[in-house]
């Protein structure tokens, strides 16, 4: 008896090292599960607190598009051309993810994030787990940035219902615009 129950732990200790960890956060959101839902799975509710512009359809394969950075070339504004995977209405939505483009390596390959919300009371409860990432090059980096960026992305979220106003991207632009324009008159040859 003894030596099944070290086996059967020996096992349990095999299966723990094997499974993968995510990123796993929670947050209360100050709304009703619809309006955060509708925050999440529609390009005007995403606007209101994640990116300056996007394109979601709410839909297997559908698209899930976040455009942080509209004035840069395709495949280096953000979330580009990332995948909607499953819907269940007001309970689960997850989409495919990428890496940022400052790691290229990371960036052609694809992670997954599942959002899953509960009513609690007038609140909703929203739980992010972001999965599938690979232990080796770039995967650490990519997967640090997102400890960092999405609990900044989940309190901008808290925000936008707290306040009640959506987040204004202007002076987000108008630095981005600065910032390719300084870019562009950089690589400019210089006549002599």
């Amino acid at each position: 008896m003894q030596r099944l129950l070290l086996a059967v732990f020996a096992m349990a200790c095999l299966s723990a090292q094997a499974a993968e960890t995510g990123i796993e956060l929670a947050v209360t959101v100050k709304a009703p599960l619809a309006a955060v839902w509708r925050a999440w799975t529609t390009s005007d509710g995403v606007v209101e607190f994640f990116a300056p512009e996007a394109r979601v359809e709410a839909r297997p394969d559908g698209a899930y598009t976040i455009i942080m950075d509209p004035y840069a070339p395709p495949g280096w504004q953000g979330a580009d051309d990332m995948k909607v995977l499953a819907v269940d209405p007001e309970r689960l939505f997850s989409f495919t993810w990428n890496a940022p483009p400052s790691l290229p390596e990371a960036r052609r390959q694809r992670t997954v994030v599942i959002l899953r919300f509960a009513q609690e009371g007038n609140d909703t409860r929203l739980t992010l787990s972001h999965l599938g990432w690979g232990d080796s090059g770039e995967w650490p980096k990519a997967r640090a940035y997102f400890e960092r960026a999405w609990p900044r992305v989940l309190a901008n979220l808290q925000t936008r219902f707290a306040t009640g106003k959506p987040q204004d991207w202007t002076d987000w632009r108008e630095q981005l615009r600065k910032h390719h324009q300084a870019a562009a008159q950089a690589a400019q040859p210089v006549n002599r």
